[in-house]
Parts: C-alpha cells; sequence; structure tokens
C-alpha cells in the first residue's frame, strides 16, 4: 500500500471519528422530553414571550411560599429562574399582550398590569397599574383580544366577566409604579377603562376565543340559579352521604364585538358542559372546543360550528380521564391532546399525578382515545405552548415547579 493511500485512510477515518464524537455530543447536549424546575412557590398561570427568552409565572404564597411574579429566562438548553416580583395580593391567571410590551395578571379583587422591560430587568417599579374590581372579586383569568386593545377578565366570585378598555389603560401612564397606587374601578377616571360586566353562571374561569375572534367561550362551574337548571349532580368535594345537588356548569358563548360596546347583553347561548367545568382550549384548526369538566372526571369536546349554530341544543362528545381534571391543551397540530388530572380533592391531592393524552382523530370513533399518560407534579393547573409550537409549559401548584415538555417528543414519554 502506498504512502497516499495510507494517508488517504487515515484522513476517512479521521473523519468517520469526528462525526461519531460530534453525534454523541450533539446527542449529550440535546435537553431532555420532559424536564422539571423548582419554584419558590405555588405556581398557577404561566406565560412564554414571543420569542421565548423570558417565561413569567404566577406565584401564590400558600404554607409560607412566596407571592408574585416569578421572572425565568429561557436559554438553549437550559432555563434558569432568576427573580421573584412580590405581590401583595396572590396573583393566578397571566397574559401577554401580543406586541409583548404589558404582562396582566388576576390577583384576587384586582387587575394588575406589570412592564415586561422592567420585569425582564428587574425594575422594582415593574407593576404600574392596579384596577380594582370590587371588594371578593375573585379575578382568576385573563385574556386578550389580538388587536392588544380589550381585556377580558373572570370574575370567578362575582359571577361576570370584566371588558377593560386596554388603551384607557396605556393612557393613564406608568408613573404609578413608584407608588404601587391602586386604582379602585369607580375613581380616578379609571371607571372609563372599565366597559362593562357580563353576566354568567358561578365560578367562571376559562377565556378562550374562536380562531375568527367572533365568540369568546368561557366556563361557570354551576349554572345560575336563574337559569333554572335541574340540579342533578353531587356537590363538588362533598360527601356522599350529603345529599345537597348542584345544575350542571355551562360553556357561555359571549359575542366578543358587542361585548366592546354593550357587555351586559353580549351572551349569546349557555351550553350544559358537566360538573364544574373550569378550562377549554381550541384545536388549531378551530373546529373543536375541549373542556375539562372537573367534577366529572371528563373532556368535554364540542363541535364549534354546532356551538355557534345550535348553542344549549349542541352535544359533545365526553371522554373519561383521570380524577379532577383541569388544564388542557392540543399540540403537535392538533394530533394530542393533554390533560391534567389534579386529583384537587383525593385523599393524595399533594402526590405526583398524570396528564391523559388523547389522540383527536380517535375522536368521534370506536377507538379509545385514550392513547396514554404522561407522569407531572401535584396538581397540574395551566399549561401554555411557546411559539415555537412544540415547548410545553406546565404549573404543577402543589409541587412548586415548572414541567417543559417537548410535545415531539411525546412517544418517548408515554406510559400505556
Amino acid at each position: 500500500m502506498t504512502k497516499q493511500h495510507c494517508s488517504s485512510r487515515f484522513v476517512f477515518l479521521v473523519a468517520i471519528f469526528l462525526l461519531l464524537v460530534s453525534a454523541k455530543t450533539m446527542e449529550a447536549q440535546e435537553p431532555q422530553p420532559l424536564r422539571e424546575i423548582k419554584l419558590p412557590g405555588h405556581p398557577f398561570g404561566v406565560v412564554v414571550s414571543a420569542d421565548q427568552q423570558w417565561v413569567f409565572v404566577s406565584l401564590s404564597g400558600g404554607q409560607g411560599g412566596s407571592q408574585g411574579i416569578a421572572v425565568l429566562q429561557n436559554k438553549p438548553g437550559q432555563i434558569a429562574f432568576l427573580r421573584l416580583i412580590p405581590m401583595p395580593r396572590s396573583p393566578s391567571g397571566l397574559a401577554l399582550t401580543h406586541n409583548g410590551d404589558m404582562l396582566i395578571a388576576a390577583a384576587d379583587d384586582y387587575v394588575v398590569f406589570f412592564d415586561t422591560q422592567r420585569l425582564e430587568t428587574g425594575g422594582s417599579d415593574a407593576a404600574f397599574q392596579w384596577v380594582r374590581r370590587g371588594a371578593k372579586a375573585g379575578c382568576v383569568y385573563v385574556n386578550i383580544t389580538a388587536d392588544d386593545k380589550t381585556l377580558f377578565v373572570s370574575d370567578e366570585f362575582v359571577e361576570t366577566i370584566s371588558v377593560i378598555d386596554l388603551d384607557r389603560i396605556r393612557s393613564f401612564g406608568r408613573d404609578s409604579a413608584k407608588n404601587l397606587k391602586r386604582i379602585d374601578d369607580h375613581t380616578n377616571g379609571s371607571s372609563v377603562a372599565v366597559i362593562g360586566r357580563i353576566p354568567v353562571g358561578h365560578s367562571p374561569v376559562a377565556l378562550t376565543f374562536s380562531r375568527d375572534e367572533r365568540w369568546l367561550f368561557t366556563t361557570s362551574e354551576v349554572a345560575a340559579a336563574e337559569w333554572n337548571w335541574p340540579r342533578t349532580l353531587q356537590r363538588e368535594g362533598s360527601k356522599k352521604s350529603e345529599a345537597r345537588k348542584v345544575p350542571e356548569g355551562a360553556v357561555v358563548i359571549i359575542d366578543v364585538a358587542k361585548a366592546k360596546v354593550d357587555p351586559q347583553h353580549s351572551v349569546v347561548a349557555r351550553v350544559p358542559a358537566g360538573g364544574s367545568p373550569v378550562r377549554a382550549a381550541l384545536a388549531p384548526d378551530g373546529t373543536r372546543l375541549f373542556v375539562t369538566a372537573r367534577n366529572s372526571d371528563a373532556v368535554l369536546v364540542f363541535d364549534t360550528v354546532d356551538l355557534g349554530r345550535l348553542g344549549d341544543r349542541s352535544m359533545p362528545t365526553k371522554i373519561p380521564v383521570g380524577k379532577s381534571p383541569v388544564p388542557v391543551i392540543v399540540v403537535d397540530g392538533g394530533k394530542f391532546a393533554l390533560v391534567g388530572n389534579s386529583n384537587r380533592y383525593g385523599a393524595n391531592a399533594d402526590s405526583s399525578s398524570t396528564l391523559t393524552v388523547l389522540a383527536t382523530s380517535r375522536i368521534g370513533t370506536n377507538l379509545d382515545p385514550v392513547v396514554g399518560h404522561i407522569p407531572c407534579g401535584a396538581f397540574p393547573r395551566n399549561f401554555c405552548l411557546a411559539s415555537d409550537g412544540r415547548t410545553l409549559f406546565l404549573a404543577n401548584y402543589r409541587s412548586d415547579s415548572l414541567q417543559i415538555i417537548d410535545t415531539s417528543r411525546l412517544s418517548e414519554l408515554f406510559q400505556k
């Protein structure tokens, strides 16, 4: 063998070796499909910036934990807790404006507005506006129209959805942060920002827009007394020996355009939705609405065309899942729905739980839609899917943790 042949063979072997090392290095650097980060309090809501560099989580204090907004920085392969912005009230649901300039939190009696740049840099005056929704309003969830002009707030304890003009909020400026000034919605002109309230049933939570933003779907855990719905369900969390019954909850359909000018008369339909419906998620193509019925241990799947056309005559597909399901989301281009089983009222409610995985193509067929389960922390409460469409964040309330799931690798996580 000539020297030239030996040299060529040596170069070839070195190249193969380097390729193998490179592949192993890349494999080692690729994050696991399921990761978990501990937090200093009970996480409720989670949102991710459009560039995915920042993650904001609402924390309630319970049992000595911290209370406020947790700020995390997301870098390739690594996510780190940076700081906590303390709050005197427990925040719950969160929403980011689509232009990224504001983080909005529901917090008991208040809706709180944060400057996202100040959150990212650690500015002490990040919260620049507090709008009070009334004593014991129970503000729990928020969502924003695509034009960033209108905010909807679930007032859990007063059976309404508040409608707020965000342009008016912006007009107040951002200087009040220095004093964390709380503005009642009937003083200092802020009543102009609160357009009004939409009457719904008991304990409204979800705020999910249709794809064309014509409708807003919200949930009420129990029908309002004036609807005169039959009392068919045992009250959630009560003992079986207790005879008291409650009606089903509802999906309430709201005309978004009308809600901006006449909230009081913007409800177009109320659809029975099992026991304690709490969260709702829309399929990517907008054709199905997934609703968790916590007191029915089930997910209800509605045809959105039927919801708009048939209203309270809509008949959903009911899919049994785990105990007391709360969060739900549709992932992987609509192929799967994930449902968090909270076991909120179980004896082992503080133990780790599971996510039920549904194959959406099986819904409405003779095949079982439940294709597996994924382990998660105690009391999974809210999902947030990042803009890449594959990185999913889950707030595990009783585990004080944030879980990160790579939805493109779900098959690696399934437990049959």
